[in-house]
């Protein structure tokens, strides 16, 4: 269950010396087999906070997990630090989200994977179960935001374990134990975005958001997903797209737009602006958790918290309860 070279991209030329240097005679010394810290636990490095929540639920105290990326970072523009490369280097094992989310990451852990275990979990989801957008937008690559729906990540929740019980035989069945547990969360965390997702009137189902991140939501719940910017980030909005959504808000009277706190606020303000100069007055319903998570030790900064404030955020915005 090591990485697969083809969701691996490019890192920063700046690092390149440091990984020439540092990266490839620490890894030619490293085996297969995981070395313990002083606390018995394997140190594992997990490149998302939604990868790394994940591998604090199956493995527990078994685990070290250090994230690379915190709060408010956007993993389709994130850069290694020299930190951030020793903390690679020096890992038992890492894991990271896949489907080309992390691009700049790729060398590195294309690098990391010829001497410890790299997993994507991204490769735990079933083909036929991803979500290629049109006209071969992100470079013809399905999209990376699976985790927005809970049976995906469930998937991928039963990857990551499989591949932990590998990695660490002695532990197995504990980390098999802890995925059955973490999918029944999953399971009530899928039911109640259904429930509250089902309040919404009909008309009202249309999620504006500052990039293309809620696709998967979208299908899994029902709405009409449309974002400012493409699947990535790095694609940016043109005033065609700002002015046909402001029409599309106008026309179906939509009461509440999104911005999202790994992308700046001005790339879904323009969209407001462009609405009131048809005479539409739409809300900026709430900023939403997309491709990072809430800060460590909140409910937002897990997974299941993560969502189930993205889900009631929503919920209230679309309502038309945003300004009450």
């Amino acid at each position: 269950m090591t990485c697969n070279t083809h969701h691996l991209g490019r890192i920063s030329s700046r690092w390149r010396p440091l990984l020439v240097a540092a990266a490839i005679p620490i890894f030619a010394g490293r085996g297969l087999s995981p070395a313990l810290a002083q606390n018995g636990a394997m140190n594992v490095v997990g490149t998302t906070g939604q990868v790394s929540d994940l591998l604090r639920n199956i493995g527990g105290d078994l685990l070290n997990v250090r994230g690379l990326m915190g709060p408010g970072v956007d993993p389709h523009l994130f850069r290694a630090s020299e930190q951030d490369v020793i903390d690679l280097i020096e890992a038992d094992a890492i894991f990271y989200s896949g489907l080309f989310l992390e691009g700049n990451l790729g060398e590195v852990l294309d690098q990391a994977s010829t001497r410890i275990p790299v997993t994507a979990a991204g490769d735990g989801v079933p083909e036929d179960e991803l979500i290629l957008p049109e006209n071969d937008a992100f470079d013809g690559n399905p999209d990376p935001h699976f985790w927005f729906d809970p049976t995906l990540w469930a998937h991928a929740v039963d990857y990551v374990a499989s591949a932990l019980a590998e990695i660490d035989e002695s532990n197995a069945d504990t980390y098999l134990e802890n995925t059955e547990s973490y999918k029944l969360q999953l399971t009530e965390l899928d039911e109640y975005a259904t429930e509250q997702f089902a309040t919404i009137p009909e008309r009202s189902r249309i999620l504006v958001t500052a990039h293309d991140a809620f696709g998967y939501l979208g299908r899994r719940y029902d709405l009409e997903v449309v974002g400012l910017q493409g699947i990535s980030t790095a694609t940016e909005a043109g005033v065609r797209d700002v002015q046909s959504i402001a029409d599309l808000l106008v026309e179906n009277q939509v009461q509440a737009i999104f911005v999202e706190t790994s992308v700046p606020e001005r790339t879904i303000e323009s969209v407001q602006v462009a609405a009131a100069d048809r005479g539409w007055d739409v809300e900026i319903g709430g900023s939403l958790y997309s491709d990072a998570m809430g800060e460590e030790g909140t409910e937002e900064g897990t997974y299941l918290g993560m969502m189930r404030y993205d889900v009631d955020t929503i919920v209230t915005g679309l309502s038309g309860e945003a300004s009450s």
